[in-house]
């Protein structure tokens, strides 16, 4: 039996859901806290640095680690919690999904200027630090853009902006809060969007978001979904995008503007599967404790 933990919230759902299906295989899945992660180097021992709990000395013992939470913290934190995670894998434990995938798909900037480097469709986005060159975006985007924190997830502090008195507050806040100003033009849709499901390299399924009052159709922010059947070129779209992520379960986010023309929002790589388990009957807990026994055996 693979001893397999998960770093995640206390009271998740998803821990919760992981627990339950690791139950019907007969094994144990404990959740972890990535504070309580620590690491010790010593050239004399087995392996000259290992990650630990609570500051023990006895190295974190598990073959698998499951990703369901990225907490935010400072600059120095994030960092350490990253290597923590490639110094587990270096030591042959299975990280899911990689640090280099988490790395990428955490990262906004990263994760669309690799899309658009292979091709992949994507909105016109400007990157920048300063309220000048935000405004000058802003104006080159049309005038009509979605304001997005580089780091987050769930619709989460992401604005429209169309006003130029309002981009002027908004920007001159993000930038004496000394964050990075990521700015995409707002794309004209239907009202919906779809999210694909991809793991090992095959999509497990489709939903359809929508949301009556709001551009964001996450679900956590009470939008609704109905199966959506993938399209060939759909399919097409998610695993190229997940492969320029590197990540092995992902939940790319695709839209439509009226014209017909699908764009990639987002690649998530720790993506939610609450409601997209409930809305197709899919048990997409089930597959990936099927997943990782694969890829330990």
């Amino acid at each position: 039996m693979p001893s397999v933990a998960i770093l995640g919230n206390p009271e998740s759902w998803y821990v919760s859901d992981l627990q339950r299906a690791g139950q019907q295989r007969g094994w144990q899945l404990d959740r972890l806290d990535f504070p309580r992660l620590s690491s010790h180097i010593c050239t004399s021992s087995e392996h000259a640095t290992h990650v630990g709990l609570d500051g023990q000395l006895a190295p974190l013992n598990c073959d698998a680690l499951i990703v369901r939470t990225m907490p935010p913290g400072s600059l120095e934190q994030v960092v350490f919690r990253m290597d923590l995670l490639q110094r587990l894998e270096a030591r042959g434990v299975l990280i899911v999904n990689s640090p280099r995938s988490l790395e990428c798909a955490v990262d906004k900037y990263l994760t669309t200027s690799r899309l658009a480097a292979v091709g992949l469709p994507v909105p016109p986005t400007v990157a920048c630090e300063t309220e000048e060159s935000a405004l000058l975006a802003f104006s080159d985007l049309g005038g009509d853009v979605v304001v997005k924190p580089l780091f987050g997830a769930e619709g989460r502090g992401i604005l429209r902006v169309s006003d130029p008195d309002l981009a002027l507050r908004t920007f001159r806040t993000l930038s004496r809060l000394q964050s990075v100003l990521y700015l995409q033009q707002f794309i004209d849709h239907p009202g919906y969007d779809v999210r694909v499901l991809v793991l090992d390299g095959q999509v497990v399924g489709g939903v359809r978001r929508s949301h009556p009052t709001d551009f964001r159709t996450n679900l956590s922010r009470q939008g609704t979904a109905e199966v959506h059947r993938v399209s060939p070129k759909e399919v097409e779209l998610a695993l190229a995008a997940t492969d320029v992520t590197g990540a092995s379960i992902a939940g790319v986010d695709l839209l439509y503007d009226r014209a017909g023309n699908c764009y990639v929002i987002e690649v998530n790589a720790v993506p939610g599967w609450q409601g997209f388990s409930r809305t197709t009957g899919i048990d997409v807990a089930e597959l990936l404790l099927a997943s990782i026994a694969r890829r330990l055996s």
